[in-house]
């Protein structure tokens, strides 16, 4: 019986931070084209600015323009997410994931997708020494069945999926440090969504196994993914990076877009 070829998924490395909506136009236009077959299976897993990503049920509640106000308060910028969920936050002390993965039915494989980066990341924090699991915590922020947790007390991943045409783009955000900002931005955001949930969910890595720098949980996350592919370097062509450009004007909250 022949030997499948391996997996190969192109590490992307960017060595500054992004904006949040170029962020997302970026990872948009990653998803099309990997679906498209420009480009093979792609990761990036990086370092972020403070960020609320808000979800498309956000923008139709009545206090949108109220909460995007109450981010950019805290110094926050805002964007609005490639995926579904509720509003989630990014800060100096988060790292984000991006992946774009080929798929012939995108929407056949939508669970599985999520169980595998879901149980990848936390088998990557276990790693570290964190009390680790998928599952959502009772009266966590965007709440969902594949965030982690430590110890079924308090969440430090969120996870969301887009699907386009020939392929599927799984990110989210890893909390590593400074869980204490995550409050102080999502508290007044929440509120003004009028969302009920629980602040002392919102953890971080930190809180479960102490000082920790954003580059170990980085290498944490590769030698787990390492384990069931080959990561290979890999650079955007200048085609999707200008696509991602145009694109990040669809992720500019309306009640900002005229003001940018």
């Amino acid at each position: 019986m022949p030997l499948l070829p391996p997996r190969r998924i192109g590490l992307v490395d960017h060595a500054v931070d992004l904006a949040g909506p170029v962020d997302t136009g970026l990872s948009h236009a990653t998803a099309l084209a990997v679906g498209s077959g420009e480009i093979g299976e792609t990761l990036r897993v990086h370092e972020t600015l403070e960020i609320v990503a808000f979800g498309r049920q956000d923008a139709l509640t009545p206090g949108y323009a109220d909460a995007i106000a109450a981010a950019q308060a805290v110094g926050f910028s805002v964007t609005e997410r490639l995926a579904g969920g509720r509003a989630a936050a990014f800060h100096r002390g988060t790292l984000a994931f991006s992946w774009a993965m080929p798929a012939v039915d995108p929407r056949a494989g939508v669970h599985d997708r999520f169980t595998f980066v879901a149980e990848l990341m936390a088998s990557a924090f276990r790693r570290l020494g964190a009390d680790a699991a998928v599952g959502e915590v009772e009266g966590e922020y965007c709440p969902g069945s594949y965030s982690v947790n430590i110890g079924g007390r308090f969440k430090v991943m969120g996870v969301g999926q887009r699907l386009v045409r020939g392929a599927a783009h799984v990110g989210g955000v890893v909390v590593v440090s400074d869980s204490a900002r995550l409050r102080e931005v999502l508290v007044p955001v929440y509120s003004a969504l009028d969302l009920a949930w629980s602040p002392p969910t919102a953890g971080a890595l930190e809180d479960a196994i102490g000082p920790v720098e954003l580059s170990t949980v980085r290498r944490a996350i590769l030698e787990e993914i390492s384990e069931i592919a080959e990561l290979e370097p890999a650079s955007l062509p200048i085609e999707v990076t200008e696509m991602g450009r145009r694109l990040a004007t669809n992720h500019l909250p309306e009640p900002v877009r005229g003001l940018a």
